[in-house]
């Protein structure tokens, strides 16, 4: 792909507004390609816009993605301004094309979309403090409260069966038969460990089947870096990274959070002895995200928070499992065995949630 070909080509496309006097690569993400374009207006100086080129490899149907994003942020205006709000600031703006489409398909067959840039706010790759982990579980449980009344089942999946724990077991255990690679035989422990977890692996889709806990709309990705927080004030202000939103269990985002927030250690840490989940930051989300969702989770949501975390955890592990046995076809690896360590962390995590899980639902009983 010529990128600045490309690049001049889909702006051209765009209804932007004043001169361009700069376009470069911008943010960390793995996924899209993302460019920041400035533009100067007279009288208003120099006005930010991200545009980004959609990863089809990874969403099969941007087309779909782009119609959940755009139906999403609309209805997440309308409450952000019913409530008094900054819907410029609290929530994505999409930029159609000059054609009124979300989306611009270039002459290569690739997808771009465009949003206007928030200034001021910053979006963190690591907690470095309890007060910015608790934003984001304020930022997240917030956008639970305001998409309470969406009609999920009307949202395209953009990575089907994406927190479908049974369909991930499936694999698992396929994967475990074929053993292309002849690995098998040196994780057998990794394997014990999940088939002394099958239950849990549907405990949550059995729960959604008999109606104890609703669709929903969900993000899916809930990091620390897909909230901005604000500069000024350090209130996580804006959810951000929509692609993965589809219809699924509120349990699940709070869940991913945990598992990534609340570890001490990094995923891929290799000594297991300094893999834990910190009660201290377990209730420090807990009390952040209970408050953002502002009453509008059920009792039987509420309760199941720590279940989430350790299905999430689980689930997690066991695709870092599965990967590693189909010779890491999936996730990036530095190393040969970087599945394999990801995987015996997330699994010290599980089982580090079950020594504490009086203590986890304790918490969660204090908050409601």
């Amino acid at each position: 792909m010529n990128n600045k070909k490309i690049l001049q080509e889909v702006i051209s496309h765009f209804d932007f507004v004043g001169e361009i006097i700069n376009a470069c690569p911008y943010g960390s993400g793995h996924i899209n390609d993302t460019y920041l374009l400035e533009y100067k207006i007279k009288h208003m100086g120099i006005v930010p816009i991200i545009l980004q080129r959609m990863n089809t490899n990874v969403f099969k149907q941007p087309i779909q993605l782009m119609e959940n994003i755009l139906n999403v942020t609309d209805f997440l205006r309308k409450k952000i301004i019913q409530n008094g709000g900054d819907p410029e600031r609290e929530t994505l703006t999409v930029i159609l094309n000059k054609s009124g489409k979300p989306y611009y398909q270039d002459s290569e067959g690739n997808y771009w979309r465009a949003y206007h840039f928030i200034t001021c706010a910053t979006g963190y790759d690591e907690v470095k403090s309890d007060e910015d982990f608790y934003q984001s579980a304020l930022a997240f449980g917030r956008f639970q409260s305001l998409l309470a009344d969406y009609p999920a089942n009307t949202l395209h999946e953009t990575i089907p069966d994406f927190h479908n724990t049974p369909a991930r077991f499936h694999i698992f255990e396929e994967a475990v038969k074929k053993d292309i690679c002849q690995r098998v035989q040196d994780v057998q422990k990794e394997i014990e460990f999940v088939y002394s977890h099958v239950e849990d692996t549907h405990i949550l889709s059995d729960m959604q089947k008999k109606g104890i806990l609703p669709l929903r709309v969900t993000h899916n990705d809930t990091k620390l870096n897909n909230v901005l927080i604000d500069d000024k004030t350090h209130q996580g202000i804006c959810v951000i990274d929509l692609d993965t939103v589809m219809p699924g269990l509120a349990i699940n985002d709070f869940g991913d959070s945990i598992r990534f927030g609340a570890s001490t250690g990094a995923e891929d840490e290799k000594d297991l002895s300094k893999i834990e989940c910190d009660m201290h930051l377990f209730e420090i989300y807990t009390k952040g995200f209970i408050k953002g969702c502002n009453k509008q989770l059920t009792d039987a949501e509420i309760k199941a928070l720590p279940l989430g975390a350790k299905v999430m955890t689980l689930e997690c592990g066991i695709r870092f499992l599965t990967d590693y046995l189909q010779g890491d076809t999936y996730f990036k690896t530095k190393y040969p065995t970087h599945n394999l360590d990801r995987c015996r962390t997330q699994f010290k995590l599980v089982s580090d949630m079950e020594k504490k899980w009086d203590i986890m639902n304790d918490i969660v009983k204090k908050h409601i």
